[in-house]
């Protein structure tokens, strides 16, 4: 897929599942304790260094991004989705969303103490990751701390015709490496300073991985 048709099919497909992705996705407080305390130590993290906002990419209906500001935290949720980021203001009234994309975020440079992109890039081509790490890179201040969380794999790509209670979408998901996308973090001039690594019998080739990268430079 180009840049355009694989952004205009996630865009599209998570407008028809948003309303049922809101009922079915797991609130964070749901979610495993080792997934809510790597959240926790982020929020902490980019708390205590005081380097600037946090956006939380593919913030979907909001629930991390809210979870984020009960934690302290000075967060904005950005998707692709126009439905996504209508449930997210409808239900978190208090916090920014806005819809926009990774390849090319309406943030300014060196502007942001964090970036949380939690299980929402494996939608993106592989041969397109370096521009949005690029951009994560760009619009990070120097300090800033970005966690990635998501799926890795041996390299697959799937292309689901329907999902969340069957309705049809037409977006791919990719499974690369970890070692791949730490090489990938790593090009883009951002410091991987953690992996953690959870496997699940029940995931198959997939494993779940988060990765903490941070942007050097000076921060004063």
């Amino acid at each position: 897929m180009s840049e355009a048709s694989y952004l205009d099919a996630v865009r599209e497909s998570y407008d028809t599942v948003a309303d049922a992705y809101a009922e079915q996705v797991p609130r964070p407080a749901d979610l495993d304790p080792l997934a809510r305390a790597l959240l926790g130590a982020f929020a902490e993290t980019v708390r205590q260094a005081g380097h600037g906002p946090v956006a939380d990419l593919g913030c979907g209906p909001g629930f991390v991004t809210a979870h984020l500001a009960g934690l302290g935290v000075p967060v904005l949720g950005v998707d692709l989705s126009p439905r996504m980021v209508e449930l997210a203001r409808r239900a978190h009234p208090h916090l920014a969303f806005t819809v926009g994309s990774m390849t090319a975020l309406g943030i300014g440079d060196r502007t942001l103490g964090g970036i949380l992109a939690h299980y929402s890039t494996h939608h993106t081509p592989p041969d397109e990751l370096p521009l949005v790490y690029a951009e994560f890179h760009r619009t990070l201040a120097p300090g800033g701390l970005l966690m990635l969380a998501g799926h890795a794999g041996p390299g697959e790509r799937t292309r689901p015709t329907r999902a969340y209670g069957g309705r049809p979408v037409s977006y791919e998901s990719h499974l690369l490496p970890l070692e791949r996308l730490v090489e990938l973090l790593e090009r883009a001039g951002l410091t991987v300073t953690a992996r953690v690594v959870q496997e699940r019998p029940d995931a198959g080739a997939r494993s779940f991985v988060t990765v903490f990268a941070r942007k050097g430079g000076r921060t004063g």
